[in-house]
């Protein structure tokens, strides 16, 4: 997990990765830290893509954590994001970036941990991702990037988020295979699967998705489909829920602030 430290303060930068680095040695596993001065200077080498989760100061010089976290969110809305804050000030503006998680300064190693802890939690089933071969290239899709899944004779026509497709030598099966029968994958039609994520709607015996498609589905199965696709749906908001009320006390405290 790659995770990007933005922070105009050297020490708290430091001392951040150093508590990442004992996180990991005691959970034994591998994470990278990046740190960044400034938010120009993360947004720069966000537009890259490749970080996991983010560690963001709200009070800094130039653009401030809540400014760059609102232009991080234009570019990716999924990046779990975590402020880092000596005042309560900020909060009305935070959660309207999508906030994972805040921390208050001076922290303590046991409050990094448990919310590095609460994130792992989170974000495996966002970071699971297979590795195809499309146009003699082998490569890494993350299957939250995955909209739907079309059979093209002999080949899989993949076509993700960003608006490419991949079009892969691959049974259907060996993809269910692949993903190890992801919930989030529903089969619709013969040939067909789409990501539940991505569904809007269930229109005229067909499936219309977030960026317009639509796909025909099997009338006789309608109703299973779309119960299907409820199911993952309130499974998902079912795993938000839980996050929260492990981190809330009943008076509505977050714990550990």
């Amino acid at each position: 997990m790659k995770i990007a430290l933005v922070d105009d303060e050297q020490k708290y930068l430091d001392e951040m990765a150093k508590l990442v680095r004992d996180f990991c040695t005691q959970r034994c596993c591998q994470m990278e830290t990046v740190p960044f001065l400034t938010g120009a200077a993360f947004l720069k080498a966000f537009e890259d893509g490749g970080f996991s989760a983010v560690f963001m100061d709200i009070y800094m010089d130039g653009i401030d954590g809540v400014a760059a976290a609102m232009k991080m969110r234009g570019m990716d809305s999924r990046c779990v994001l975590v402020f880092l804050t000596s005042s309560m000030d900020f909060m009305p503006d935070a959660f309207s970036c999508h906030a994972f998680e805040y921390i208050t300064k001076p922290f303590s190693p046991q409050r990094i941990f448990q919310v590095l802890t609460d994130i792992l939690e989170v974000l495996p089933p966002l970071q699971k991702y297979i590795e195809v071969i499309s146009d003699r290239k082998t490569i890494r899709v993350f299957l939250y990037e995955i909209a739907s899944v079309i059979t093209d004779a002999h080949y899989l026509d993949i076509a993700l988020t960003s608006g490419e497709t991949l079009h892969c030598r691959m049974t259907m099966p060996e993809f269910v295979e692949l993903t190890n029968g992801d919930s989030r994958f529903l089969p619709v039609n013969k040939g067909i699967i789409v990501n539940a994520e991505y569904i809007l709607e269930f229109e005229d015996n067909c499936c219309v998705m977030e960026n317009g498609g639509k796909f025909p589905i099997r009338v006789r199965d309608r109703l299973k489909i779309e119960q299907a696709a409820r199911d993952y749906h309130f499974k998902a908001i079912r795993e938000r829920q839980a996050h929260f009320a492990r981190r809330t006390t009943p008076d509505g405290i977050r714990k550990g602030d």
